[in-house]
């Protein structure tokens, strides 16, 4: 069974809970600070990811509380989405922010591929039949198999918010306020797992065998 990794998020601060979401839209500032990588209407600035078994991608305006998500349709294997433009994007110091929920399926239902100075890496949430957490690859090694690898039990229909930090010595993932990833990278081999995931680069949100949903999407430079 895939399993991707991914490693990148952390924030200072702790998180609100995952099943109580602000009821407001974000509103984007300054690129320099924040960026907002959902506009909530349109797939403006992604792509549907090239891999084989790809299938729809969509944008649902009133998701769900009257909120609009992006939705990756169910598939045999691969479907996601990928950024269009890698010369916007910063390879280091960032934080990527996003929530995810699975609708169906019992695999991972966020893989979050996102740039690591040279590299990428990919962050796994539910994977290996829907508890998996961890990033693919460090030192060749995949997520069901590195020292980032965890557990958690994930519930369908329900908002999971996740971070990524990225910065010059470690990667750091949370889900909701737990801090689920705090790996040195100094001395170590960062890469994609092989295989179709290297269509997510530069930036990318997939899902195994599962249907997903997607919202408020935002860079922040550190």
């Amino acid at each position: 069974m895939l399993v991707l990794g991914i490693f990148l998020i952390s924030a200072a601060g702790d998180l609100p809970a995952a099943d109580a979401p602000a009821a407001s839209k974000p509103v984007a500032v300054a690129a320099t600070a924040e960026q907002l990588l959902f506009n909530g209407e349109t797939l403006a600035g992604w792509k549907p990811s090239a891999f084989d078994t790809q299938t729809e991608v969509t944008v649902e305006s009133a998701f769900r509380e009257g909120r609009s998500a992006i939705v990756i349709a169910k598939s045999g294997y691969l479907c996601g989405l990928t950024w269009a433009d890698a010369t916007k994007l910063p390879r280091m110091d960032y934080e990527i922010s996003l929530e995810a929920m699975r609708l169906d399926g019992d695999d991972f239902f966020c893989g979050l591929t996102f740039p690591v100075g040279k590299s990428a890496c990919t962050l796994i949430v539910g994977g290996w039949g829907g508890t998996l957490v961890g990033l693919s690859s460090i030192d060749n090694m995949d997520a069901s198999e590195n020292e980032t690898s965890g557990g958690m039990e994930f519930k369908t229909d329900r908002w999971y918010r996740i971070r990524v930090r990225v910065t010059a010595e470690k990667i750091e993932a949370w889900i909701d306020r737990e801090k689920m990833v705090d790996v040195e990278t100094n001395g170590k081999v960062i890469g994609l797992r092989y295989g179709d995931i290297k269509h997510s680069l530069p930036l990318g949100i997939a899902a195994f065998q599962t249907k997903a949903a997607i919202r408020d999407i935002v860079l922040r430079r550190l």
